[in-house]
C-alpha cells in the first residue's frame, strides 16, 4: 500500500521533468493568486483525548495527542503544517526520559494510517489477514501496540493526511518543489521531529525511528540529517520492508539492464510465494531450510549464469532454468523465453495464471482474478483493493469521533500527484552532485557517527515489492566498517509488506520491537 509508487517515481519524474519546465516557463508572469491565509494551517492544532489500552494483558492509560506543527523557512514564513498523532503514557515518574518513537510510513506519498490502525496505535483495525472484511468496519484493542514500550509519534508526510502545504494563497511560502523529494522530504520530517521535542519537552528521552517501506528509505536520510544538522543522537532506528537502493528493486530491473542483483535478490521471496501457494514441483513441508538453500543459488551459480550475458552456454543455460524451476514452480518455457531474468510482476502475473488469478505484490499470500489474462503483469494489487476501504473508512472514523480532530474534513491516506513530482535525485553524504537514489551511505554514515546506535531489520517472506533477501544483502554493503555489522539484528516473519496483517506475526513484531527498545536505553 506504501510502496505501490516507488517504480513509477523514477520513470514520472524524468519523463515529466521537461513538460514541468516548459509549464513553468508559459505561465503568465502577470497572474496573481488571491491570498486567504488559513489560520488551520499557519498556527499549530491541538486536540487532547485519553484513552486505554490493554498490551499483552497489562493496561496502559494514555493521552492521547492529534495535531500539526507549523514548518517555516528562513525567513521564518510557514511552509507546511505537518499532521501527527502523539500517544504518551500516563502516570510516568519521569516521563520526559521514557522513550520516544517516530513513525512513519512511505509511498513515497502516503500518511501513516497502516502502521497507526494496522501495527502500533492503541486501536486496531478488526480484519480477516489475506480475506476481504465487508462493512460496517471496526477497531479493537490492539492487544500488540508499543505503547508498553515507548511513546509514539505517527507523522503524515507533507501532502498526505492531515498535512498540508502553506502555498501563498494560504499565507505561507511552501512550495511542492521544497518537499516532494528524497532530500527535501528528509528535511522537513528531521525539522518535524527536532519542533517536537522542543514543544513536548522530549529532548532526553532515548529516540527511535520507525519506518516501513520508503519510510525505511527516508528513515536513513533522517537519521544521517538529525546527527548531522540538529545534533540529534538516536538510540534506533527500526526498519520494516525495507528498501534503501532503488537499483535493487525487481519491478525496475527492465529499465536497468546489465544490472542483475535485482534478479538475484527477489528470487528467494518468489520460492516463498510459490511453497505458500503449493506450487514447487518439490514441496518441502517446511520453507526456510529451503530459502537458505535459494539464498545460496541466488549469489552463486545463477550470479554466475546471469554475468555470462550472451556467452552463456546451452548446458549451462538449460541447467540454470530447471533450477529456477524447481525454485519458482513456472514452467520452464517461460524462464526460458524471459532470458532466465524473470521480473516481480512477470511471476505474479503467471504464478497462478492456470486458475485465471494473480498473486499480490505487497503482500503474496493475497491473490484475485485477472483483469486481463494477456498482460505482461497484473492491472492491480490484490492485497491493496482487499485492505483499502477498511483502514480508509476506520481512519476517518476514528480521528473524527475518537481523536476529535478536523471532523469536516476527510482524511487523505495518498497525496495527489506526489509521484509525478517527486525528485528521486539525492545528495549522499560526501557528494558533491546528486544521483541515483541509493541511501546505503547515509545509514552508514550515521552508524559511524554514532556507532551506540543500533539497528533493526523486519522483513516478510512473502514481499515481492521490497524482498527481504535484498534488506539482507543493503545491510551487508553497507559503507562501513565491519565492526559496526554487530549493531544490526534481524528478523523475519511468514507475512508480507505489511508483516502485521498476520496477527501471529504482529505479536512476533511486537515482542522483536518492544525487546529491542528495551535494550537500547
Amino acid at each position: 500500500m506504501k510502496f505501490n509508487l516507488i517504480l513509477s517515481v523514477l520513470i514520472v519524474a524524468m519523463l515529466s521533468a521537461m513538460d514541468l519546465s516548459a509549464q513553468n516557463q508559459n505561465e503568465s508572469k502577470h497572474s496573481q493568486t488571491p491570498v486567504h491565509p488559513d489560520t488551520t494551517l499557519t498556527h499549530p492544532q491541538k486536540s487532547v483525548t485519553t484513552g486505554m489500552v490493554t498490551v499483552e494483558g497489562k493496561r496502559i492509560d494514555y493521552k492521547a495527542v492529534a495535531g500539526t506543527l507549523v514548518l517555516k523557512n528562513k525567513k521564518e514564513e510557514p511552509t507546511c503544517s505537518m499532521f501527527y498523532v502523539a500517544y504518551f503514557k500516563s502516570d510516568e515518574s519521569n516521563s520526559a526520559n521514557r522513550p520516544v518513537t517516530f513513525i512513519y510510513n512511505g509511498g513515497p506519498g502516503s500518511a501513516s494510517v497502516w502502521l497507526h490502525l494496522g501495527a502500533w496505535g492503541p486501536k486496531r483495525v478488526d480484519a480477516a489477514d489475506t480475506a476481504r472484511t465487508a462493512a460496517p468496519y471496526s477497531l479493537v484493542n490492539n492487544d500488540y501496540s508499543l505503547l508498553d514500550a515507548s511513546d509514539l509519534v505517527f507523522i503524515d508526510a507533507p501532502g498526505t493526511g492531515y498535512s498540508q502545504l502553506i502555498g501563498k494563497d494560504k499565507g505561507g511560502a511552501g512550495d511542492p518543489k521544497d518537499f516532494y523529494g528524497i532530500d527535501q522530504d528528509g528535511h522537513a520530517f528531521a525539522s518535524f521531529i527536532t519542533q517536537f521535542l522542543t514543544t513536548f519537552n522530549r529532548w532526553n528521552s532515548p529516540k527511535y525511528l520507525f519506518g516501513e517501506s520508503y519510510g525505511t528509505f527516508r528513515s536513513a536520510v533522517v537519521a544521517y540529517y538529525l546527527g548531522e544538522n540538529h545534533g540529534i543522537d538516536l538510540n534506533g532506528v527500526i526498519m520494516l520492508s525495507q528498501i534503501l537502493n532503488y537499483d535493487n528493486v525487481s519491478g525496475m530491473a527492465a529499465l536497468n539492464p546489465g544490472n542483475e542483483i535485482a534478479h538475484q535478490l527477489v528470487l528467494p521471496s518468489m520460492t516463498a510465494t510459490a511453497w505458500y501457494h503449493h506450487k514447487l514441483p518439490n514441496q518441502p513441508e517446511k520453507l526456510e531450510p529451503l530459502l537458505r538453500k535459494v539464498e545460496d543459488f541466488a549469489l552463486g551459480d545463477f550470479a554466475l549464469a546471469l554475468s555470462k550475458g550472451v556467452t552463456i552456454d546451452s548446458a549451462t543455460f538449460n541447467q540454470t532454468a530447471e533450477k529456477l524451476y524447481e525454485y519458482t514452480g513456472l514452467p520452464v518455457d517461460y524462464i526460458k523465453k524471459a532470458n532466465l531474468r524473470v521480473t516481480g510482476p512477470g511471476f505474479e502475473k503467471n504464478l497462478l495464471a492456470k486458475e485465471d488469478k494473480v498473486t499480490g505484490r505487497l503482500d503474496t499470500r493475497f491473490s484475485a482474478y485477472m483483469v486481463d489474462p494477456l498482460s505482461k503483469r497484473p492491472a492491480f494489487d490484490p492485497m491493496n483493493k482487499a485492505i483499502g476501504g477498511i483502514y480508509i473508512a476506520t481512519a476517518n472514523t476514528y480521528l473524527h469521533s475518537t481523536l476529535k480532530f478536523r471532523e469536516d474534513v476527510p482524511y487523505q491516506p495518498f497525496g495527489d500527484g506526489i509521484g509525478r513530482k517527486w525528485d528521486s535525485r539525492h545528495q549522499a553524504p560526501g557528494s558533491g552532485r546528486k544521483i541515483f537514489p541509493n541511501v546505503m551511505p547515509d545509514l552508514a554514515r550515521a552508524m559511524i557517527y554514532n556507532p551506540k546506535m543500533k539497528v533493526m531489520l523486519n522483513m516478510g517472506y512473502f514481499d515481492l515489492a521490497t524482498p527481504y533477501f535484498e534488506g539482507v544483502y543493503e545491510m551487508r554493503h553497507l559503507p562501513m566498517p565491519a565492526a559496526l555489522q554487530k549493531n544490526i539484528s534481524y528478523h523475519y516473519y511468514m507475512s508480507g509488506h505489511m508483516v502485521y496483517l498476520n496477527i501471529p506475526s504482529l505479536k512476533e513484531l511486537h515482542d522483536n520491537t518492544a525487546k529491542f527498545i528495551q535494550d537500547t536505553h
